[in-house]
C-alpha cells in the first residue's frame, strides 16, 4: 500500500480485502437497471469496488452518530433526527450516476432499517429559459449555471431535519428542469448527494455544498478516457431519440453521424472539458475516497483520506 501525506492509495487487489461484509443478494437485472448508459459495471465490480465503500462508511457512520450523540449530551440538547450526508463528483459521463444508484441499493440492504434517499445536482440547475435570458446557455454545467444559494439553502435544511423538501426535478432527455415537477425529501437517514458539482461552488456567503456533507467521493479519470465515454454516450442518445419526437437528441437523428458527433466533440471541448479543468478536477483532493478509472471505466485505484 502507497502512502501520500493525505491518502492510502491502494490498487484493487488490496482495497478488495478491506470487504467485512457479506455479498449483497443483487441480481444482473437489478444492476442493468441502475447502469447508467453506457457505463460498465458488473456484479465483481459490486464484490470487489462497491462493498469495500460499504466497510468504510459503516465505520463513518458509526462514528458519525456517536459523536452526534455525545454533543448532543454536552450541551443538553435533546435527540433530534440526523442526516448523513454522502456527495458523490467528478465530471459528466464518468460513472457518478451509476456509483450513487448502486451505493443506494447497498446500503438499503445493508442498512435495512434505516431510510437511504438519492438526489442530484441537476435539479438546482436554472431552467433553460433562465440560462438564455442570462446569455449563459452555452455555459449549462458552470458554476454560474447553478442556483447555488437554493441548493446551499437545501442542505441546510436537511440538516436541519426539515421534513418534506422538494427538490427540482431535471430531465436529460428534454435537456431542462421540468416544471412542477419535485422530488420530496424527507427526513432520510442517509442521503446521496450526486453531481458535478458537490465539491465546489461557494454560495454569495461562501459556504460550500460540501460543508453539509459527512463523506464525499470523487470519480476520476484521465479527460481522454471521460471524452470517449462522453461521446460513446452522445451517440447511444441519438440512437434511441426517435423513440420519443419531443427528445433534445431527436434533432440529431437526421443530421449525418460524423457531423453530430463534430458537434459533440465541440461541446466537449468548449464546455465539459473546459467545466472539468477549471472547476471539478481541481475539487478531487477535497474528497475523502476516489475512485480512479483507466479504459473501459475499469477501477485500477482507490485513495482514501487518512483522517
Amino acid at each position: 500500500m502507497q502512502q501520500s501525506n493525505a491518502y492510502y492509495i491502494m490498487d484493487r487487489q488490496e482495497w478488495k480485502k478491506l470487504n467485512k461484509t457479506q455479498m449483497i443478494s443483487m441480481t444482473n437485472e437489478e444492476l442493468e437497471s441502475v447502469r447508467a448508459l453506457n457505463d460498465k459495471v458488473s456484479l465483481k465490480d459490486v464484490k470487489e469496488v462497491y462493498l469495500p465503500i460499504l466497510s468504510v462508511l459503516n465505520i463513518r457512520y458509526e462514528n458519525y452518530l456517536k459523536r452526534q450523540r455525545a454533543m448532543r449530551k454536552l450541551l443538553n440538547q435533546s435527540p433530534q433526527h440526523e442526516t448523513y450526508v454522502i456527495g458523490i463528483a467528478g465530471s459528466v459521463a464518468v460513472g457518478k450516476s451509476t456509483l450513487a444508484r448502486v451505493l443506494q441499493i447497498i446500503l438499503n440492504e445493508y442498512y435495512k432499517a434505516l431510510k437511504i434517499d438519492l438526489i442530484t445536482t441537476d435539479g438546482f440547475l436554472f431552467p433553460n429559459e433562465i440560462l438564455k435570458e442570462r446569455h449563459i446557455m452555452h455555459r449549462k454545467g458552470f458554476p454560474e449555471s447553478y442556483d447555488m444559494d437554493r441548493l446551499i439553502n437545501f442542505m441546510g435544511q436537511v440538516k436541519a431535519g426539515t421534513p418534506n423538501i422538494r427538490v427540482p426535478k431535471y430531465s436529460h432527455e428534454f435537456y431542462n428542469i421540468i416544471p412542477d415537477e419535485y422530488q420530496i425529501v424527507n427526513q432520510p437517514d442517509i442521503l446521496i448527494v450526486e453531481g458535478i458539482n458537490t465539491l465546489q461552488l461557494p454560495s454569495n456567503e461562501k459556504i460550500y455544498a460540501s460543508d453539509f456533507f459527512d463523506f464525499n467521493l470523487y470519480v476520476d479519470a484521465k479527460p481522454e478516457y471521460i471524452e470517449k465515454w462522453y461521446l460513446d454516450r452522445f451517440r447511444l442518445l441519438v440512437n434511441t431519440s426517435f423513440k420519443n419526437p419531443d427528445n433534445y437528441y431527436t434533432r440529431f437523428a437526421d443530421v449525418p453521424l460524423t457531423e453530430a458527433i463534430a458537434y459533440a466533440q465541440g461541446i466537449w471541448q468548449d464546455v465539459n472539458e473546459v467545466n472539468l479543468v477549471e472547476y471539478i478536477l481541481p475539487t478531487r483532493f477535497r474528497a475523502d475516497l476516489i475512485l480512479h478509472k483507466t479504459v473501459d471505466h475499469y477501477i485500477d485505484k482507490i485513495l482514501l483520506r487518512k483522517h
